[in-house]
């Protein structure tokens, strides 16, 4: 099943990223960051199938060259804090040959981004394991006509009335403001380039004839009621293929549950929302006689079901007289309430289930930090470098973990460097009561459901029992 999946991300040096580094590991190659003089060295990375780079028009030659290009980057950038350049990442659909897929990609890319003005590095994955996926690196600075690096931003002159410069006699400079030098940056940019990607998508699988589409919008957007899944990732999606659970993949089994309860309990309100629609011009039954049906049916089957009939009718009864319900229209309105209240419920949950899910990561990742923060700093505070390579060694797994969750923390937290554990402690709690009131609301409707339901088969009981008492008798000399 074809799957859509487009994330958009900045490498961002203010962050202890290189642009070097990633084209690198992305590319299973071995380039030297001229920058900070490491050498990233990749080469036994498996599953890379395809790589290439698309230069716009007016960009150098020589640019062609991976560690050309990601070191003229990262030379052009001076800033501590640069972004040096975009990353798309982007789901192939597994319908598709390898084949078909890079030129895919290539003809997205060009349209996109390379006719745009951007340099574009592009690494194809697909270890087979039915998850072929591409990594796309875009330069975020425009070029000028010779090839030379643009500016990301121009600054404009701030005018008064009159059209003239305004000065500053604090700054002592006259005020202006900067513009960005492209549109790459505006929020629309990111939704025309996920539409876009869906529409490459289904342009291919259509023209291989193959049924299966992808839709670039949320679910909600979309008018589909389900609580959205979470994307696995690569290393998940590997180890759930082998039979190993994952956090995620535990979490998109739970949503997938919620997602077939609430789907069942939606079409059963339906049901008895266009059965309470066809019963109005049929003139049925009073809800009286509905209960009296009840306690007369089937008396001939002895003492006990006379029993469970009394108990159903009860039952009923306590249903209506605590709804208020003492007419058919007045049973019509109760369904539609209950059709809204399972709305509610549902857009409800999905914020609920998404954040639950980011303070689980969040504080997983802080049990992680505090864990092998001791291990780390004795690391950090060893000076000689063979000692610090040997300590290295035998910590590697601590000082991996460690790395990781920092560096999880580097793209979550904003630049905040406490971790509101507490507060995170707090607002799960708070989630998971908000979650179990939302549940039991849930399991109440589905009890209402059910009571409407046996006024449903009772009604209809009545129809039928009516229908064959006024039936003619046939005419057996006919028959004859």
């Amino acid at each position: 099943m074809a799957i859509y999946h487009l994330s958009i991300k900045i490498i961002s040096r203010g962050k202890g990223r290189s642009a070097v580094a990633a084209a690198a590991y992305r590319a299973g190659e071995t380039i030297t960051n001229e920058y900070d003089g490491i050498t990233h060295d990749y080469t036994q990375k498996c599953g890379v199938v395809h790589t290439e780079i698309l230069l716009p028009a007016c960009a150098p030659p020589e640019y062609s060259n991976r560690a050309v290009l990601w070191n003229a980057v990262e030379k052009v950038e001076k800033a501590k804090n640069s972004q040096l350049a975009r990353e798309i990442e982007l789901a192939l659909p597994a319908e598709l040959t390898i084949e078909q897929n890079i030129a895919l990609v290539r003809e997205y890319v060009k349209r996109h981004f390379v006719d745009a003005g951007m340099c574009a590095d592009i690494c194809v994955h697909d270890k087979n394991g039915g998850n072929p996926h591409a990594h796309i690196m875009l330069t975020m600075r425009p070029f000028n006509e010779d090839g030379t690096w643009g500016d990301k931003q121009k600054k404009e002159y701030i005018l008064d009335r009159n059209g003239e410069k305004i000065y500053d006699q604090k700054t002592r400079q006259y005020k202006c403001k900067s513009i960005p030098a492209t549109n790459w940056n505006e929020q629309t940019k990111a939704e025309e380039w996920r539409a876009a990607w869906a529409d490459a998508v289904n342009v291919a699988l259509e023209r291989q004839q193959i049924d299966e589409r992808v839709d670039h919008r949320a679910y909600e957007r979309q008018g589909v009621e389900q609580v959205p899944t979470v994307h696995l990732g690569v290393a998940a999606f590997q180890m759930e293929k082998r039979g190993i659970s994952t956090e995620r993949g535990d979490h998109n089994r739970q949503v997938e549950v919620t997602n077939r309860q609430l789907r069942q309990l939606r079409a059963r309100i339906n049901r008895l929302k266009n059965w309470l629609e066809e019963a109005k011009d049929a003139e049925p039954p009073t809800l009286a006689e509905v209960i009296q049906s009840i306690l007369d049916r089937r008396k001939q089957e002895g003492h006990r079901q006379t029993i469970e009939n009394l108990k159903a009718a009860a039952q009923i009864l306590n249903f209506l007289t605590s709804n208020g319900i003492k007419d058919m229209p007045g049973l019509e309105e109760k369904v539609k309430s209950m059709y809204r209240q399972l709305d509610d419920v549902r857009v409800e949950l999905k914020p609920v289930e998404r954040r639950l899910h980011v303070l689980d990561e969040h504080l997983k990742q802080a049990a992680i930090l505090t864990k092998h923060k001791s291990i780390y700093t004795q690391y950090q505070q060893i000076t000689k470098p063979r000692k610090q390579k040997k300590f290295e060694e035998e910590h590697q797994a601590e000082i991996a973990l460690y790395k990781s969750a920092k560096c999880y923390f580097d793209e979550h937290m904003n630049g905040r460097t406490t971790l509101p554990i507490k507060a995170w402690q707090e607002e799960r709690e708070k989630l998971i009561g908000q979650k179990n009131a939302l549940y039991r609301d849930y399991y109440s409707l589905k009890d209402e459901t059910h009571e409407v339901d046996i006024i449903r088969r009772s009604v209809e009981y009545i129809i039928r029992e009516d229908a064959r008492r006024t039936r003619p008798p046939r005419d057996r000399g006919m028959e004859r």
